[in-house]
């Protein structure tokens, strides 16, 4: 399944046609599979558009289908199995600006489980963890600017640096400056051993409204 931004964007999208969105509820309020008469009797529409509706919710990813016969009967003459509905797993976030909170969950609910195993600190764990997220971002190919770009930081050209405009984990950094800046810290500096020859390094430079983070040139000191 695309997980794209445009991905994301256009799941949510379809949801704006209002008989889409009165189906979705529907099967999602529902505790069972539904079939398409179900839903049309329901909503008290024509068959064939919630047909429609249906499978492009399915299409989208907002909905997953099953097959199962309701009569109860089976073998020669028992007929051929309904098309049902039922809310996927796909999870669907979006954002503006763009965050990356369930980065920060995962990290820090890693670093706990790190901790308890080892002798590092829970901050120690921390670090460790989001260094390691930020070289598999490295490791899975790509410019760096677009990886930024694609993992929310907004990033702009700033002399021979980059600045980063956008801080995915904003409200965290608010409350908890020094682990959540100190965890940024260390996941760019993971992203960057991982991404060949970009000639930079991450440094701290809190800046109002962007990144606690800069990405500088490591020549010069």
């Amino acid at each position: 399944m695309d997980s794209s931004w445009d991905a994301r964007v256009q799941a949510v999208a379809v949801l704006e046609e209002p008989t889409r969105r009165r189906l979705y509820e529907y099967v999602v309020g529902r505790g069972d599979a539904v079939s398409r008469d179900e839903a049309a009797t329901a909503l008290g529409i024509p068959r064939t558009t919630a047909a429609f509706h249906l499978d492009k919710l399915t299409e989208e990813g907002l909905l997953d289908t099953c097959y199962e016969r309701r009569s109860g009967r089976t073998g020669p003459g028992a007929g051929r199995p309904a098309k049902l509905y039922h809310r996927s797993d796909r999870e669907i976030e979006i954002t503006l600006p763009e965050r990356q909170y369930a980065v920060a969950g995962h990290l820090l609910a890693a670093a706990i489980e790190d901790a308890e195993t080892t002798s590092l600190s829970p901050r120690e764990a921390v670090n460790r963890q989001a260094r390691e997220y930020g070289a598999t971002l490295g490791r899975d190919g790509g410019e760096l600017t677009a990886i930024l770009a694609a993992n929310g930081f907004e990033p702009r050209p700033d002399g021979d640096g980059i600045a980063l405009a956008n801080c995915p984990f904003r409200r965290l950094a608010a409350d908890y400056p020094r682990l959540v800046c100190g965890m940024n810290l260390n996941l760019l500096e993971g992203l960057l051993d991982s991404v060949d020859n970009t000639g930079l390094e991450a440094r701290l430079d809190p800046q109002p409204q962007s990144c606690c983070v800069r990405l500088v040139s490591s020549e010069g000191g």
